[in-house]
């Protein structure tokens, strides 16, 4: 079992979505969250004063997933993602330990489902 983060643009949200549909992956969690990586951020001027802006909307989308899994689930989080410019995003895949499913008490690749 492993646990998929990525990071991407909050317009590329719809994109990911449809493309972990495609690749049968349905089960995820999404929030909202601000960061910075090698885009940095950019500078406006409000009031007259210049501000400068290095953490930028971004979309966070947890996946826990089976071992066979897990390439679908990336390819399709980089094919929805990817605009070939500086921001596209990370992915992250990390093992997981343990997968409970509260309603059933079922555990591990079973509770994935």
């Amino acid at each position: 079992m492993k646990l998929v983060i990525a990071i991407v643009q909050p317009e590329k949200l719809t994109d990911v979505k449809q493309a972990l549909s495609e690749a049968k992956v349905g089960k995820m969690t999404v929030s909202n969250v601000i960061g910075c990586g090698a885009q940095g951020g950019y500078t406006e001027t409000y009031r007259g004063a210049v501000e400068e802006v290095n953490l930028l909307d971004k979309v966070r989308f947890e996946i826990a997933v089976n071992d066979d899994f897990v390439k679908p689930a990336v390819e399709a989080i980089i094919k929805g993602a990817r605009t070939g410019k500086i921001g596209d995003g990370k992915i992250f895949v990390l093992p997981m330990e343990e997968c409970i499913r509260v309603r059933t008490g079922e555990t591990g690749g079973d509770a994935i489902g």
